[in-house]
């Protein structure tokens, strides 16, 4: 469930820096920032679902999630595909995710 979680983070956070994105460098109307504020606020949200005993914990966990899906919206919505290098770094990120979340704490 906390993968499940984490990945819907990541999507509402990425769009939500997106609408910033757009608004900014792309110069589209500053109504995108609406729905922006509220997906960056709704990711705020779900990070605050993850079973953990720390916020902390829960932030560094996440970012391994943050990076593989900020690779999807880059494929997906931007057109431009990762190469073996983004790849190779999301996959190293993934594992050091894993380890944070699944480490046996107080072993």
């Amino acid at each position: 469930m906390t993968y499940l979680i984490y990945t819907a983070a990541a999507l509402a956070e990425i769009a939500g820096c997106f609408s910033f994105w757009a608004w900014w460098r792309l110069e589209k109307s500053p109504l995108w920032l609406l729905p922006g504020l509220a997906s960056l606020a709704f990711f705020a949200f779900l990070l605050s679902l993850v079973e953990t005993d720390a916020a902390g914990r829960a932030y560094a966990a996440y970012g391994g999630i943050y990076i593989v899906a900020s690779l999807g919206w880059l494929w997906l919505v931007e057109g431009a595909r990762p190469d073996r290098w983004d790849l190779a770094g999301a996959a190293l990120c993934i594992v050091g995710a894993s380890v944070i979340l699944l480490a046996p704490r107080g072993a």
